[in-house]
């Protein structure tokens, strides 16, 4: 088994074994829109024992789960459809539902607890900025990285780079990383009230699970997909 570097990037140490993001969730630890950060930092900003968190990661590797695809290795092409397919169809799926539970928790509980009106404007525009981010990679940058894998050659790109609208996708991804982190703040850590009802639950469940999935979603965009693809142009421009 590798030793693993404290200086190295959190978003490459899940890339390289994805069993890690286990460890990071349970700690909060950002490996998506904060995956450039070196593991030894983020000990030190967070007041994490970092021997601790190298024998954990350790563990983790000992123990991978089945079926975890390698996307620093597979194609272009093989990761942008395991995106749309996986990912942006959970988010299609699972959107208009869990705007439905925050507008339902909120009329009903808003009055005793204000903090779940705040969850649901929040999660409206999280919702907006989502649907049209998707429309974005789908009609624009992820046809760009396929063809150009394809193809061997750049084509054309909004500015003349694909860095351009990565630069763009990943800004919209800190958003939504924002987003998150206020759902999880709002909600004590998605923790029912003690007066919750089913409904309430259900929103919380879901909240939850949104947020793994679009850390595991952003984290293969940010630290998989877009480095992979920039240095392809790189080298093709080069």
């Amino acid at each position: 088994m590798n030793a693993v570097s404290s200086n190295a990037l959190v978003g490459a140490l899940v890339a390289e074994q994805p069993g890690r993001a286990r460890v990071f969730e349970e700690l909060g630890i950002d490996y998506c829109c904060g995956g450039q950060r070196s593991l030894s930092d983020v000990c030190r900003e967070r007041g994490l024992d970092l021997e601790t968190i190298l024998r954990r990661i350790q563990e983790a590797d000992a123990a991978p789960e089945e079926g975890q695809e390698d996307w620093v290795t597979a194609s272009l092409g093989e990761l942008v459809d395991h995106i749309v397919e996986k990912h942006h169809a959970y988010l299609r799926e699972n959107l208009p539902r869990i705007a439905y539970l925050t507008q339902r928790v909120a009329q009903a509980h808003g009055a005793n607890h204000p903090e779940v009106l705040e969850v649901a404007d929040v999660f409206s525009s999280l919702q907006r900025e989502l649907e049209s981010h998707m429309m974005k990679e789908e009609r624009i940058l992820f046809p760009l990285i396929v063809e150009m894998e394809k193809t061997g050659q750049t084509g054309w790109a909004p500015g003349g780079s694909i860095a351009n609208p990565i630069r763009v996708m990943e800004a919209e991804h800190q958003d939504a990383g924002n987003a998150l982190e206020s759902f999880r703040t709002l909600t004590g850590g998605y923790a029912a009230p003690p007066d919750a009802c089913n409904t309430f639950r259900a929103m919380l469940h879901a909240l939850n699970e949104l947020e793994g999935d679009l850390h595991a979603h952003i984290h293969k965009e940010n630290n998989i997909l877009f480095p992979r693809a920039l240095a392809l142009e790189e080298k093709l421009v080069g």
